[in-house]
């Protein structure tokens, strides 16, 4: 009997899970019908240039999911199931101070780290937890009761997490087992049918809509599931003809002429779905809730640390600028918030604040790209603010003369040639502006109060294994490609 390999198990996975969650929300099956139709028309329209960012098949089947988790113990398990396909912890991501909403989570993203296993399938999934001992949330009450709740409940059956360390440590599964570690794994995260406790579930939507979506019910479930779009702003405009409801902004860096980096994502609002509910009283109704929606990503070149340092100024400062120029008596317009609009969303527009303003914020973002960021790949990669991997040219023509030392000069007289690393993360400020363009209310969140601290090193500890950081791998794998390329020149480095 053959045996299915992390990657084929990471691949069939992220088929079924789209297929499942295609099922429970027909709205994201919209979203992946003009996802592709919009890839085929900058493929048909761009040719090869299309293609600069990752090929048309991989675009085609990218995904990355979302799930949030309550508690240390159960961010192992999913560490777990995800390490049985291959995927490994990559950055620390803290929500908490990202939004002016209440969001009290820190995450990280399980996804495949080799260039290899990137280039099979890509698929990641953004792993929330949620933070219970953060005093500017949950007071001491409420965090006993929650915390109570949460060592209660169990997220996955034994046999499943029995046969993710088979397959992590084997490498892979024979097919009879591989097929019911896929079919378990599955049904781990579909949408619950077991009744939900209205009053305990209200009571922690007061504090937050994410605290009540993950420690007001039993299970856990994919919260949205994104596909890759080659044109997110073309995506937008034919979602919101087809009829559907979009947040008011595209997250990340603006729409412009220079090269796309980094990532930029929006959705379409969060979905009323029905949920079966238990009444105080013990009877069972059926209800609604708003927790699940529907995101899309279009990703660009990865940034060095000075790149992404210039990426995050600028995004401030079109903020502060945008907010400068909102019009006397300029209101919100609605909202996804129900909250008082008008409060920022980094990397987005002011929740509420409506398409009009996310219009001048992006504007004012445009103008200030225009003027001070990197115009051209060449541009970031001389300025070392781009990862890119180099290749020697051999059939450059020669003339006699060695190549010249520096990067610059390598690449500006044909001796290498730069291909762009996609940047395979996320933004911290554009998850958080996901989160708050689809929640139900602010919450509540006492600033007067210190937050607990969560970093890198605790995530890792609550995980159990390292949680990796994202700028090393990519340097990893830019500095690889100069010492290949400076080997084929005959160079002792390139500087």
């Amino acid at each position: 009997m053959s045996t299915i390999t992390q990657g084929r198990l990471r691949a069939a996975f992220a088929r079924r899970l789209s297929e499942m969650y295609g099922r429970e929300v027909p709205a994201y099956r919209t979203l992946v019908e003009v996802s592709q139709e919009v890839n085929l028309d900058v493929l048909r329209r761009a040719g090869a240039g299309a293609e600069r960012l990752g090929s048309i098949g991989r675009v085609t089947a990218e995904r990355h999911g979302a799930i949030r988790v309550g508690t240390p113990g159960e961010l192992r398990q999913v560490a777990r199931i995800f390490g049985a396909m291959g995927m490994r912890p990559v950055g620390f991501y803290d929500l908490r101070d990202t939004a002016s909403s209440a969001v009290p989570v820190v995450s990280t993203a399980f996804r495949p780290v080799t260039e290899d296993e990137l280039a099979a399938n890509p698929f990641r999934v953004f792993t929330s937890m949620l933070t219970p001992g953060d005093p500017r949330f949950f007071d001491a009450g409420l965090r006993a009761r929650l915390e109570a709740f949460l060592a209660a409940r169990r997220l996955f059956p034994p046999e499943l997490l029995e046969l993710a360390g088979e397959a992590e440590a084997a490498g892979g599964l024979p097919e009879e087992r591989a097929e019911r570690f896929l079919r378990l794994a599955v049904e781990a995260f579909a949408l619950s049918t077991e009744p939900i406790d209205r009053a305990w579930y209200e009571e922690l939507e007061r504090v937050s809509a994410v605290a009540a979506d993950i420690g007001g019910v039993a299970s856990t479930h994919i919260n949205h599931l994104t596909p890759r779009v080659l044109d997110i702003d073309d995506l937008y405009r034919r979602m919101t003809e087809r009829g559907i409801t979009m947040i008011d902004a595209i997250q990340g860096p603006p729409r412009w002429p220079g090269p796309d980096v980094l990532l930029r994502q929006t959705s379409f609002r969060a979905l009323a779905e029905p949920r079966v509910l238990r009444e105080p009283d013990g009877a069972v109704t059926t209800g609604s809730l708003r927790v699940r929606f529907g995101e899309v990503e279009a990703r660009g070149i990865a940034l060095t640390r000075d790149g992404r340092r210039l990426h995050d100024d600028l995004l401030a400062r079109a903020d502060h600028l945008a907010r400068e120029t909102v019009p006397a008596g300029a209101g919100a317009s609605g909202g996804a918030s129900g909250g008082s609009g008008g409060s920022p969303v980094p990397g987005g527009s002011p929740v509420g604040a409506g398409r009009g303003e996310a219009a001048r914020r992006d504007a004012v973002a445009r103008d200030l790209w225009e003027r001070e960021f990197p115009a051209s790949e060449r541009d970031l990669a001389a300025r070392r603010m781009g990862f890119f991997t180099y290749h020697a040219v051999e059939d450059r023509p020669r003339d006699g003369r060695p190549p010249v030392a520096g990067l610059a000069e390598l690449l500006d007289a044909g001796w290498l040639r730069a291909e762009p690393i996609v940047y395979e993360d996320f933004l911290p400020r554009s998850a958080a502006g996901i989160f708050q363009s689809n929640l139900s209310g602010e919450g509540i969140k006492d600033d007067s109060l210190t937050g607990a601290g969560y970093d890198l090193g605790l995530l890792s500890e609550a995980i159990g294994r390292e949680v990796l950081d994202p700028f090393a791998l990519y340097e990893a794998q830019q500095e690889r490609s100069l010492q290949e390329a400076a080997r084929t020149l005959g160079l002792p480095a390139i500087p």
